[in-house]
């Protein structure tokens, strides 16, 4: 373990390493599309074009409380979930939208008093969680923003319980009704949850569930959210502090990158790694992904990077997926420490089956596993993955609306070129009834679970979250939490990610 804050202030020089060496690793010059090089001009306030409230989540707060509902009622039988789809559900959202209109109406006559009776807000108002600053939230979302996440929760149910045909007349409405340039967040996540299971009416009607993916656009994407939101830098600079500790004075070491795309993290690391007190070790990369063409290129640009700093390096691509590997297409060396590192994301399937990619990282043993994950069902029923997800993208169009205009390019590219991807994947091609494989709901209690042993992020790697966190004004509104050994980075009161770090018992 490393000691004092001398890492992190070195931390601090490979940032501004990256920043300034940023023109070698844009989009442009990566994969041949435009791209940002630099962060973007934030407001110094929140913007306030969706309701009157910065100070909590509207929209994504007012999902939570619906579809929390929406499960804990839903029937078992299928005679009653058809029951449920055309009287309860319109019953739930018809509640509260009188209660909405209820509590705007007192208000106004109270001399636009900002603060309501708690009382009202729901039937049981400790499992709502929303104190008086979300009731003003909970006005943010207009009566068009209702209507349109009523019509989407009432298409889910009935996706739910098969009823296609009818589904599929609902979507045509809200594709009409809904617009990814909409100035409302609702708005925008209507239509990219319709068009998603659009996809999936449309699949189930043809047998047809993997659709051609452009991996230079969305890796293009990727680098937008990269510098447009802390998410990613989040990730990344608190996987490589845990990677740096468990590499201390070790001279030969190897990282294994189980989805690569253009290795944006690995600078920042392989500066500090290059002005180490002992030395610069000899680096092993083996980078994972589905096109070779990217693979290569990204070897090649973290190849000149280590070769400007004078580290030895070695870049090792694999057009696999992790769990379709075996031991032996790692190319491990005696005598190497080996850190295997995984951001989670929901764009494709990054690792085949999940009990394969278990047992290959019980074999390789590493010294170190980084993992950061999203806070997001992945498994489950159609309806399972439906509540989760409506809930954790609302929850990030909330955090990008709140400080990028409706117009914004950078904000509809990741909503278009990557949120919309992941929504499309998790409602449309995922699930074990399409894939044929149950995915792990919670990677790290799978660890714990095969014999893994967790590493708690050190105080090191909180100091690397915090630098990121301060690169974004503060009044916009991201929460940082530190427990149970792992990281969690969120918008408001939500967890969006989590870093976690793990070690094998017989690691090398």
């Amino acid at each position: 373990m490393l000691k004092g804050g001398s890492e992190v202030i070195h931390q601090h020089g490979a940032l501004d390493s990256m920043q300034q060496s940023n023109e070698h690793w844009d989009c442009a010059s990566l994969v041949g599309f435009p791209g940002i090089t630099s962060a973007p001009n934030y407001p110094s306030k929140p913007i306030t074009d969706r309701g009157n409230n910065p100070e909590r989540n509207e929209l994504s707060q007012w999902v939570e409380h619906v579809t929390r509902q929406l499960i804990e009622d839903f029937p078992e039988n299928e005679t009653e979930a058809m029951t449920y789809q055309d009287n309860i559900v319109p019953a739930l959202l018809g509640e509260l939208r009188s209660k909405k209109v209820a509590r705007r109406n007192s208000s106004e006559s109270m001399e636009q008093q900002h603060q309501w009776n708690s009382h009202d807000l729901a039937r049981d108002e400790n499992n709502m969680n929303i104190n008086e600053t979300g009731t003003k939230g909970m006005n943010g979302l207009d009566d068009q923003g209702l209507n349109l996440i009523t019509h989407l929760l009432e298409c889910a149910v009935a996706i739910s319980v098969d009823n296609l045909g009818e589904a599929h007349r609902m979507l045509l409405e809200l594709t009409q009704m809904s617009s990814p340039y909409g100035p409302s967040c609702a708005e925008r996540v209507v239509v990219y949850f319709a068009k998603a299971m659009a996809s999936r009416v449309i699949n189930s009607w043809l047998g047809i569930c993997s659709p051609l993916i452009n991996y230079k656009s969305v890796h293009c994407a990727f680098q937008v959210f990269n510098n447009i939101s802390p998410f990613i830098k989040f990730a990344h600079f608190t996987s490589n502090q845990a990677i740096l500790e468990a590499f201390h004075r070790r001279d030969r070491v190897h990282i294994i990158d189980v989805d690569i795309m253009q290795g944006l993290q690995w600078p920042a690391l392989f500066h500090i790694l290059a002005t180490r007190i002992e030395g610069p070790p000899h680096v092993t990369m083996t980078g994972m992904g589905t096109s070779m063409e990217l693979l290569i290129e990204t070897g090649k640009q973290l190849s000149s990077f280590a070769k400007r700093l004078g580290m030895s390096f070695e870049f090792h691509p694999i057009g696999k997926k992790i769990g379709e590997l075996d031991i032996t297409m790692l190319q491990i060396r005696r005598g190497e420490a080996i850190a295997i590192h995984w951001l989670q994301h929901s764009l494709y399937d990054a690792t085949g089956p999940d009990w394969k990619t278990m047992r290959l990282l019980q074999e390789v043993s590493p010294r170190v596993i980084t993992l950061v994950e999203q806070e997001i069902p992945l498994g489950g029923s159609f309806l399972d993955r439906f509540v989760g997800s409506l809930h954790y993208y609302s929850t990030i169009f909330d955090s990008l609306g709140a400080f990028l205009h409706s117009d914004d390019s950078s904000r509809h590219n990741v909503e278009h070129g990557l949120l919309y991807r992941e929504i499309n994947n998790i409602l449309a091609i995922g699930g074990p009834a399409r894939n044929g494989e149950d995915k792990f709901k919670h990677w790290r209690s799978e660890l714990s679970r095969n014999g893994f042993m967790q590493v708690p992020m050190s105080t090191n790697a909180m100091a690397q979250a915090q630098l990121i966190l301060n690169m974004f004004p503060p009044v916009h509104g991201y929460s940082l939490v530190q427990g149970d050994g792992t990281l969690k980075l969120g918008w408001k009161d939500t967890s969006l990610y989590t870093a976690s770090a793990w070690t094998s018992p017989n690691s090398r």
